[in-house]
């Protein structure tokens, strides 16, 4: 299947970081966060995606076209640098549609913006591209497969708690709670699509608003409630975070080379 990702954004809520770079570039180890997400659809044998570029576009293009594997992984280097042999497993074969879809428009329109690229698929698959997860793809696929929806998203319980207060008629504060204690679950950014998606969003309109809001209208949306790893990186702390992860080797959004293989079986 292709995946389409959205890469545009100005990323203003970790603007401090993505000053002079777009919010998918911003490294996660030796990384950018894009990469991680890439390879955890490319663990699944899905490799054709379709980046909708924005701000900063040509940061991103730049990285692949001096793209360079050796740089990355265990080498053997001969004939003066003429011969380089990757050691180990090879990286994969991953073909990338590069598209300015501008730096103002909002998800919806960068969708619009490359439907004609994504005409021959019946089901595509998209991610916002600044968050990562070992969520099950191929089952969540098998699910939305077996179902007549359009459209399907991953649904998580927020990382991060907060307190939710509850009122009374009288307007007082009846009780506080950990938002932990409650059954709260919000969109996590990872999409599956029917190509019918696109006869639902008008111009000028963002994906999760109106769009979605007549597929729940029609019984055209499901949600794949998911406990497990999930993290978006919307601050500079859960940027930290991600990076102290990466530096620990623990990195749960990489599947180990065994559920890999099965995946691709």
């Amino acid at each position: 299947m292709k995946v389409v990702l959205f890469c545009g954004g100005l990323g203003m809520r970790i603007r401090d970081y993505s000053e002079n770079i777009p919010k998918p570039m911003i490294p996660v180890g030796s990384q950018p966060i894009l990469w991680h997400i890439m390879q955890y659809y490319s663990d699944y044998g899905h490799q054709d995606f379709i980046l909708c570029l924005g701000y900063k576009a040509s940061v991103i293009k730049e990285y692949f076209l001096n793209y360079k594997q050796s740089a990355y992984s265990d080498c053997i280097i001969s004939d003066f640098g003429k011969k380089v042999e990757i050691i180990g497993q090879l990286p994969p074969d991953w073909r990338v549609s590069l598209v300015d879809t501008g730096t103002w428009r909002n998800i919806g329109q960068r969708l619009m913006a490359v439907r004609h690229l994504v005409a021959d698929e019946e089901i595509f698959l998209a991610n916002y591209s600044d968050g990562l997860t070992d969520a099950p793809l191929d089952e969540m696929i098998d699910r939305f497969k077996k179902s007549d929806k359009i459209g399907c998203f991953v649904a998580i319980h927020p990382p991060i708690s907060f307190h939710l207060a509850e009122f009374d008629e009288r307007g007082e504060v009846r009780r506080l709670r950990s938002s932990q204690e409650a059954d709260i679950w919000i969109n996590g950014g990872y999409f599956i699509f029917r190509n019918r998606i696109f006869d639902f969003i008008k111009e000028g309109e963002e994906l999760v608003l109106e769009p979605f809001a007549r597929l729940i209208e029609g019984g055209h949306l499901m949600a794949y409630k998911y406990e497990g790893f999930w993290r978006a990186m919307d601050t500079l702390r859960d940027r930290q975070l991600l990076e102290e992860m990466a530096e620990r080797g623990d990195t749960p959004w990489r599947m180990s080379p065994q559920v890999r293989a099965k995946a691709a079986s």
